[in-house]
């Protein structure tokens, strides 16, 4: 049976993702960007061609339901550019929704995450491949219990991979408890977000030891500590074996974000002088095909 991966497009062989932005918005809004959205399909279109033209075939969109992901935009601008785009059901933290939209939907959340993998999102058709959720600062709270909770059990219906906003970087043993321990989701169906903002060797250590997948992504973010730490990060990873673990993402979240063409263009040859060639393109293949794959269902 080919392994496939849920595109807005339809399924495709995992195999066929090639060189993959693990974590990106081409639509993004929220109330905490007030001012700064992703709204422009013309702006999207050109960031997706230049990704193409840099050797980029697949982006995966981490946008949820309710902040503005433009599912059919999705579908237009992958068949315009020629690139794969994989769109995300679930929900980010309560602070990125307008006061109501939560409310509308927290009572039938797995539910929602299940329609919008298996029928599609609404008035669209396009479906989902991937479950997005985070966590808080540190921890989890009572909402990223909640909808962890929901994003669980909507991957035991559907096999759908569960990726994971690590609020600054931080949690991440917190959010494998919750997610591997108590709901059962295997831990290679867990894709750990914004590793790379939280330059704690041991704790990324410990969670690739668990075996969930570490997304690098948000580049050139100096405050957070992306460009000049993630080689030393990468590469203190793939020396302990977990070389098989690691994503790379640009996280476009505001139009003046760098994201995918930087990802490609700057961060690429900057992690091949400490990686290697070989690897850093395992990271951008092989490694993404293998995360994103759309799994059995229970």
């Amino acid at each position: 049976m080919v392994s496939v991966v849920r595109t807005v497009l339809g399924d495709v062989p995992a195999g066929d993702l090639g060189v993959c932005d693990a974590h990106d918005h081409l639509f993004l809004r929220s109330p905490q960007l007030a001012g700064q959205e992703l709204d422009d399909p013309r702006h999207a279109a050109a960031r997706l061609g230049e990704f193409a033209a840099l050797g980029g075939r697949t982006v995966v969109q981490w946008t949820p339901y309710g902040m503005g992901r433009r599912a059919q935009a999705l579908a237009g601008l992958s068949r315009e550019t020629g690139v794969h785009v994989v769109a995300a059901t679930g929900l980010h933290q309560a602070a990125h929704y307008e006061a109501g939209v939560v409310e509308e939907v927290v009572d039938n959340l797995a539910d929602l995450f299940t329609t919008e993998i298996t029928e599609g999102i609404a008035g669209t058709g396009i479906r989902a491949g991937i479950i997005k959720v985070a966590g808080a600062f540190h921890g989890l709270d009572e909402h990223a219990r909640l909808t962890m909770a929901a994003a669980a059990g909507a991957h035991h219906r559907t096999g759908a991979p569960i990726a994971v906003h690590m609020e600054l970087g931080t949690g991440a043993l917190d959010v494998l408890d919750l997610l591997c321990g108590q709901l059962e989701v295997a831990p290679q169906r867990v894709i750990l977000g914004h590793v790379g903002r939280n330059p704690d060797r041991v704790t990324q250590l410990l969670a690739a030891r668990e075996g969930a997948y570490l997304a690098f992504d948000g580049p050139s973010r100096a405050n957070h500590m992306t460009d000049w730490r993630v080689p030393d990060s990468l590469e203190a990873l793939a020396d302990a074996g977990f070389g098989e673990r690691l994503l790379l993402g640009g996280d476009t979240t505001v139009p003046t974000t760098p994201g995918m063409p930087y990802l490609l263009r700057r961060l690429r040859p900057r992690l091949e002088l400490t990686l290697g060639e070989e690897l850093v393109e395992r990271i951008l293949t092989v490694n993404a095909a293998r995360a994103f794959v759309l799994g059995s269902p229970r």
